[in-house]
């Protein structure tokens, strides 16, 4: 089992245990739950903020790099448990990921002028 899949597989048990189980969720269910992660995930960005000196008026600041990192794999947790609810695999993450990363990289090539919804209608 690579590490990916052993994140998919120890988040799927902790979501469990909370009592979010995704296998078979309807829609609704769905909707509800990129909701609440999305939400979570706002609050997680929030604290991941004042993590680094952004107040320039208050000089007493100081970057806390190593709650920083926690609040990145707090981020981790909740994105994928999103994948999870979307019915999405390792293996899906990882196709999509790189898929998107080359679409990315076609639009730096290209000067990223306009936006084209159409570029990744195929991920």
């Amino acid at each position: 089992m690579d590490k990916l899949e052993h994140i998919f597989e120890m988040q799927a048990q902790l979501n469990k245990r909370i009592g979010v189980v995704t296998d078979g969720m309807s829609d609704e269910d769905k909707g509800k739950w990129v909701l609440n992660y999305t939400r979570a995930m706002q609050q997680e960005i929030a604290e991941l903020i004042d993590s680094v000196p952004w107040k320039w008026w208050a000089k007493y600041q100081k970057f806390d790099e190593q709650n920083a990192r926690v609040e990145v794999v707090d981020l981790f947790h909740f994105l994928v448990s999103i994948a999870q609810v979307l019915g999405m695999s390792p293996e899906d993450v990882y196709q999509a990921y790189l898929k998107k990363n080359k679409v990315n990289h076609e639009r730096q090539d290209s000067g990223y002028v306009a936006k084209n919804a159409d570029d990744s209608k195929h991920i």
